[in-house]
């Protein structure tokens, strides 16, 4: 279709040896990841307590709702869920349960 919009069939690939090189025996395909907050502590703190603090914010309308006397919604109930799990999120990046297990 491009050949007739254009008039012209000309796309090559490019050589193999362009490609990615094959691996030698004994070398791994991927480095392996690094953790992306194990180095750096202060983004730890950060993005844990910002977690936290969002968890807080979301936990706060709900619980509006529920204190003036209204029945809970299945929305009221996903948005209590949604503020815990943030918050269990927010103290996992904190606390940071992989370092302690090597």
């Amino acid at each position: 279709m491009g050949a007739a919009i254009f008039g012209t069939d000309s796309f090559q690939s490019p050589p193999p040896t362009a490609m990615a090189k094959a691996l030698e025996p004994g070398q791994e395909a991927v480095p392996p990841a690094k953790p992306l907050f194990r180095d750096c502590w202060s983004c730890r703190i950060l993005s844990g307590s910002a977690l936290i603090g969002a968890a807080f914010w979301v936990y706060q309308a709900p619980r509006r709702h529920l204190a003036r006397g209204f029945a809970p919604t299945p929305w009221t109930i996903f948005q209590l869920s949604f503020a815990v799990s943030l918050a269990c999120w927010g103290v996992v990046i904190l606390a940071d349960p992989g370092e302690r297990q090597k």
